[in-house]
Parts: structure tokens; C-alpha cells; sequence
């Protein structure tokens, strides 16, 4: 699947969080939706992305938005990442990648020189009305949870 431009609709989703209760984007309709894919549980860059995201909950709060967290790995994992961080927000478990498959971002990586799959680090805004309002591809992670809560901020103001 490739990425989801903005203006279409976001794909429908179902997965479990880091203590086992169930989410769907449609439990969301209505209000913004930040959903940010990240490679992996309690990495440096991926934890700092989160706890900047951590951070900044009030002010997402305040803007009756909801920030939702994808990773592969499983409720276990996401359990202890969310627990050494203080994170407390939902980080979903997409252990088999196959939301990460539908919105694009389970892409083929190269490390070291060796090929792999992976999540490519993408952030998608989605409106209230369940269409894609903006997306970052290949987030560089410092400061990026501001840029999104500013967003965030420009689509309530224009809605």
C-alpha cells in the first residue's frame, strides 16, 4: 500500500493498546486525530518522540484532539514502554504490521547496508471528519510533537 494522501479518507483500524483495551479510529469521530507510526518500543529515538507527544497531552487535550501511538510488537511490550515513561496515552499494537501496511508506512529499510521491512517514522493529522488532514513523512523526532500540537491548533481554528 502506498502512503495516504491528504483529503482521502483514513483507513479504518482495530487494535489493542498497551493494557489490552481495544481501539478503532471510528471511536474517534468527531475530533482530530494525531496518529503517529513508530519503528519500535523504548528506543532513543522513539522514546523521545513519545515522551515529547507525553509532554504535550495537555495541550492535545485542549484542543479535544486524541494522540494514538502504532508500533509493531506486541500489548506486552507497549505495556513496559508505556509504564517506564509515564506514558498515557494509547500505543497500539500492531504486532503483524497490517495497519502500518494500509497508511504505507511498512516499507523496506536499509541499515548497515542490510535490507529490511520496518515502520518508516510518519505522522498522519486526521480531522474530525475522518478524512487526512496533513501528513510527515521520515519525522525527524526533536520538536515534531509541537509541530503536530500546531497543526492541530490551524485545523481547529479553520474548522
Amino acid at each position: 500500500m502506498s502512503l495516504i494522501d491528504p483529503g482521502k479518507k483514513a483507513p479504518s483500524f482495530m487494535l489493542n493498546d498497551q493494557s489490552g483495551a481495544a481501539h478503532s479510529l471510528s471511536d474517534h469521530t468527531g475530533r482530530p486525530v494525531v496518529l503517529y507510526f513508530y519503528p519500535k518500543d523504548d528506543t532513543p529515538g522513539c522514546t523521545t518522540e513519545s515522551c515529547e507527544f507525553q509532554s504535550l497531552l495537555p495541550k492535545f487535550k485542549k484542543m479535544k484532539a486524541d494522540v494514538l501511538g502504532v508500533s509493531i510488537l506486541d500489548e506486552k511490550s507497549k505495556g513496559k514502554f508505556a509504564a517506564k515513561h509515564g506514558l498515557t496515552f494509547p500505543l497500539l499494537a500492531d504486532a503483524d504490521h497490517a495497519v502500518a501496511d494500509k497508511y504505507g508506512v511498512w516499507q523496506e529499510k536499509i541499515r548497515y547496508g542490510r535490507k529490511y521491512m520496518g515502520i518508516v517514522r510518519t505522522t498522519y493529522l486526521i480531522g474530525a471528519d475522518g478524512k487526512v488532514a496533513r501528513r510527515w513523512d521520515k519525522v525527524k523526532v526533536e520538536g515534531h510533537a509541537e509541530e503536530v500540537a500546531q497543526a492541530v491548533n490551524a485545523l481547529s481554528v479553520h474548522s
